[in-house]
């Protein structure tokens, strides 16, 4: 019977098989949490147990919980701790501090080295882990793409998709994506060297999340880990006690 890992994202839906203490290959459903619904009830995995993260709506991450413990032996839910495999939050009240947030700094810690943590999502969110585990907090902001969307709710005219980077765009849409991946860039960069004043080193620069791949032309120095956070859920799984 084998163990599985599932994380419920504000857009999209990811599992992967427990290998060791990292995710092995992972499968996502394009149309995101709102779509589970619709799939196969065979497209689903089973097994022994089931480690799941969810930042989702509480319908869907019920409905979901639903579907995992009609085929697992156990399910288990993840929360933000204050401390774990090594990691110390930030935060005094850790239970607010993203569990999406805290999986991937689990995950990026097993290198031992200063890193920024850079997730591209719904949200734009920066956190600051040091080579001996500790958080130094860091910054939510609007993604990209919400920031685009938001632009065009609040003014038609302007699209809410397409466009390419330019440092000084002569048309719209590409001024649109230049700006809104500008500022986002802009971000991290002033991120990176206020963390390297505060540590004195330069930390490493790690992007995952579904919008970090059109960041990274722009960020030459990042790598990109797209399963940060099934590994880090990964890394959860097998530092909980037994039973």
């Amino acid at each position: 019977m084998s163990d599985w890992l599932f994380d419920l994202g504000n857009s999209r839906f990811k599992f992967a098989p427990l290998q060791g203490d990292r995710a092995g290959d992972v499968q996502a459903w394009a149309h995101g949490a709102e779509g589970m619904a619709g799939q196969p009830p065979h497209s689903l995995p089973s097994g022994s147990t089931a480690f799941v993260a969810s930042v989702a709506a509480p319908s869907l991450t019920s409905a979901m919980l639903d579907q995992l413990q009609r085929r697992f032996e156990h399910v288990h839910v993840v929360r933000t701790s204050a401390e774990c495999a090594g990691v110390r939050i930030a935060y005094a009240k850790p239970e607010k501090f993203g569990v999406d947030r805290f999986l991937a700094l689990l995950a990026a810690a097993k290198a031992q080295r200063p890193v920024l943590v850079v997730g591209v999502g719904t949200a734009l969110t920066i956190d600051l882990l040091d080579a001996d585990g500790q958080h130094h907090g860091g910054r939510i902001s609007a993604s990209p793409t919400t920031m685009r969307e938001a632009l065009h709710a609040r003014a038609v005219q302007l699209p809410a998709s397409g466009g390419d980077y330019s440092e000084f765009a002569n048309d719209t849409a590409d001024a649109l994506a230049s700006g809104c991946d500008g500022a986002a860039v802009a971000l991290i960069e002033r991120s990176a060297q206020q963390a390297h004043a505060l540590l004195g080193v330069a930390p490493s620069l790690l992007v995952h999340g579904g919008g970090a791949p059109a960041l990274m032309p722009l960020l030459p120095a990042a790598d990109y880990h797209p399963s940060l956070v099934l590994d880090g859920l990964a890394r959860w799984a097998v530092h909980q006690p037994a039973g």
